[in-house]
């Protein structure tokens, strides 16, 4: 596990998208919500752009390293120079941009390896665009996992101020997701959490709610047997492990207010189980966080908005929360480094 103490990197994004404009607004607001230094990778005439058609009175400052950042924070926007090879024209993305857009991921991710920079935030992608450009991975979860070398299938956390929820499954159809569910896979993501609840948020001994599948938790087999056959089974194993969970649990019961204040995080069975609560309980201020890696990642939870990218109305709200949960896990790693 890497503890740094530099600014955190920022990704461009879909260029097309909202990207951007949540950047310049957060930056706008450094002071007043206390943020972390931090710099993007993007093309700095895109960024100047984006100011000057919202006349927003943004000062971008082009650095040649991570480590300029902090120096000029107070009073510019660092970022770290990485070109496009046509014009980003808001909500009409460019597959010939969508390299650049790889790299500024990849860019960051080794920042942060190398101890450059303090913490990855992402800005959203569009798949589409980065499939046409060669791109091969289902989203940004598995990509950055595979360039830190985990060895392990990757890990998505969606946390907010009342609750933090973790898919079994993430990037996969429902029919395919339901075909993939393993016990072993459960038992791996509820450890995965575990542990990252006690490095990552200061929780000496977690909790665990891990969801049902089926309706009613299956009612004893009458409704599917997965509870029965994967679910019971992996919490079995995880209470032997001496683990804090409980479950499986109707989760339709799971995620109302007295019930969220009995666990830390619930285990979820499939993305939308997850992520139908959370966004519902907090929909601007979601983050989405990778657990198992080497580095500290966070994401704004929405996509680009390119229904409205350029009219500078998009909400920072999501791309706030994810610095700030970034710079938090990142101070807990430091008094935990173990």
């Amino acid at each position: 596990m890497i503890t740094n103490t530099g600014p955190i990197a920022v990704t461009m994004g879909e260029p097309s998208g909202i990207g951007g404009e949540i950047a310049i607004k957060a930056w706008q607001q450094r002071e007043l919500l206390n943020l972390p230094p931090f710099f993007l990778i993007d093309a700095p005439q895109r960024v100047k752009g984006i100011a000057g058609r919202l006349e927003w009175d943004v000062a971008v400052q082009p650095i040649d390293r991570p480590e300029d950042a902090a120096g000029c924070f107070a009073t510019h926007l660092p970022v770290l120079p990485l070109e496009l090879p046509v014009p980003a024209i808001p909500g009409q993305p460019r597959s010939e941009n969508g390299a650049a857009v790889i790299s500024s991921i990849q860019q960051a991710v080794e920042l942060t390896l190398a101890g450059r920079a303090a913490a990855v935030v992402t800005n959203p992608i569009q798949k589409k665009t980065l499939y046409d450009a060669g791109f091969e991975y289902p989203g940004h979860t598995e990509f950055i996992a595979k360039l830190c070398r985990t060895g392990n299938p990757p890990i998505m956390m969606l946390a907010c101020s009342e609750l933090r929820v973790v898919p079994v499954t993430i990037h996969q159809s429902l029919a395919e997701a339901l075909k993939s569910l393993r016990t072993e896979t459960i038992v791996e993501t509820a450890l995965q959490t575990g542990a990252a609840l006690a490095s990552d948020f200061g929780i000496e001994r977690p909790h665990l709610a891990v969801a049902a599948l089926n309706p009613h938790a299956g009612e004893d087999g009458s409704m599917g047997r997965e509870e029965i056959d994967i679910i019971r089974p992996a919490i079995e194993e995880l209470k032997r492990l001496g683990h804090s969970v409980t479950g499986p649990a109707p989760a339709d019961t799971l995620f109302h207010e007295r019930a969220r204040k009995t666990y830390d995080a619930a285990i979820c069975m499939y993305h939308d189980q997850a992520l139908i609560p959370l966004k519902t309980i907090d929909f601007r201020s979601g983050v989405n966080i990778t657990l198992g890696l080497p580095i500290v990642r966070t994401s704004p939870d929405h996509g680009t908005a390119l229904e409205i990218a350029g009219t500078g109305v998009a909400d920072e709200a999501s791309f706030v929360a994810a610095l700030k949960s970034a710079s938090g896990i990142t101070m807990h790693r430091q008094r935990n480094p173990s």
